[in-house]
């Protein structure tokens, strides 16, 4: 796999006779809507077929409305899927979601499903006080451990997978002593526990978003660890990267000193934001599939610039009605950039928040570089 970046000139019959590749199979690699209309600055994947020379686990979040075409085209790339999510109360019941296709075709693919439990309340946003329920009140906290049991059973979920935000940091030790209850419990009866966890630099980083997550506790509970490595840019963020790759390294900096680095599971997003110009507090920006921004660029015939540091493409455009507008997203190179984590720090693989967007492009870069650990 090579990746090529588009100049001035530049056409994709160009490129096709430069890399010797037909330019449908690049077409269909970078998922062209417009194969024609090519932006400056656009990275293209040039498939060559090379062999990849390692192997990593893939864990994929998947909403139960992902197209069945979008779940088919990740599926053959992942470990895990994770169902996003049954929700926790604070009297230790859980809410199920449509997740029985989901479950019966990653069977299918020998990917494992896993049970996805969220603290995410009533208003749709993460519940601290559900979690704090669940942490202090014992019998709260055995019937969601019962309930926990019978979903494995009913659904035949592979195992669990824990991701609780937003906890009070009160309640540090409580979160730690229910991980090492519930692993306890789960590794006795074969079962498999991954948590989800927030990009932490340091032992005394503040915020009710990161203080009560102990990577050292979950990593001496936890199969495996997915660590949060998104969203610096986000809804309500000012214009900047999702997964910048200098904020991901100083993450892992600190994680690989708390928890075995054959546990973490790198996250990775799989989206952008569309911003409106000037930024305002409170304005909310728009998601938008890499794939989308990618065509959306050429679409306004917008030059696609390369932030070094964050290793993520961004572009600026006007829309018709004159608004201003600056999209982040990741291609080819941030993917493979941020795929050079892993290895640098010897990881055991990424998890993709989330898949409901088609993205060709990334996969690509992945099967080039890595092979798919199947554990079912």
């Amino acid at each position: 796999m090579r990746i090529f970046v588009v100049r001035k000139g530049d056409s994709l019959y160009s490129i096709s006779k430069m890399f010797g590749v037909p330019a449908e199979k690049i077409s269909s690699a970078n998922a062209l809507i417009n194969p024609d209309r090519l932006s400056v600055g656009q990275a293209l994947v040039i498939p060559d077929g090379a062999a990849p020379q390692g192997e990593i686990e893939i864990n994929g979040y998947a909403y139960p409305n992902i197209s069945s075409g979008v779940l088919n085209e990740f599926l053959p790339y992942l470990s895990f899927l994770c169902p996003f999510s049954w929700h926790i109360d604070s009297a230790g019941g859980i809410t199920p979601i449509d997740d029985r296709e989901l479950i019966k075709n990653a069977y299918a693919s020998a990917t494992a499903p896993m049970l996805t439990l969220t603290n995410i309340g009533a208003s749709d946003g993460f519940s601290s006080d559900i979690a704090h329920a669940v942490f202090t009140d014992m019998s709260a906290q055995n019937t969601l451990i019962d309930n926990i049991l019978s979903a494995l059973r009913e659904r035949g979920y592979y195992g669990v997978n824990l991701n609780i935000e937003y906890v009070y940091p009160f309640d540090r030790q409580g979160y730690n002593d229910f991980l090492k209850r519930l692993s306890e419990i789960l590794h006795s009866m074969g079962y498999y526990l991954s948590t989800a966890i927030a990009p932490k630099e340091s032992d005394t980083q503040e915020g009710i978003l990161y203080t009560a997550h102990d990577y050292t506790a979950h990593g001496q509970c936890c199969d495996r660890v997915i660590i949060m490595t998104y969203e610096w840019g986000y809804t309500y963020s000012t214009p900047q990267a999702v997964s910048p790759v200098d904020r991901m390294r100083r993450v892992l900096d600190y994680a690989v000193t708390k928890i075995p680095a054959g546990k973490i599971l790198l996250g990775f997003s799989n989206y952008g934001y569309n911003w409106t110009l000037p930024w305002k507090q409170g304005r909310a920006a728009q998601v938008v599939s890499n794939t989308a921004a990618v065509n959306l660029a050429s679409s306004v015939f917008a030059q696609i610039k390369f932030d070094e540091a964050a290793q993520a493409p961004y572009f600026n455009y006007t829309a018709p009605a004159g608004t201003r507008h600056e999209v982040w997203f990741e291609d080819a190179r941030s993917v493979k950039a941020r795929l050079e984590l892993v290895a640098e720090y010897s990881l055991a693989g990424i998890s993709f928040w989330t898949l409901n967007f088609s993205n060709p492009a990334a996969l690509e870069v992945i099967k080039s570089i890595y092979s798919v650990e199947k554990i079912i």
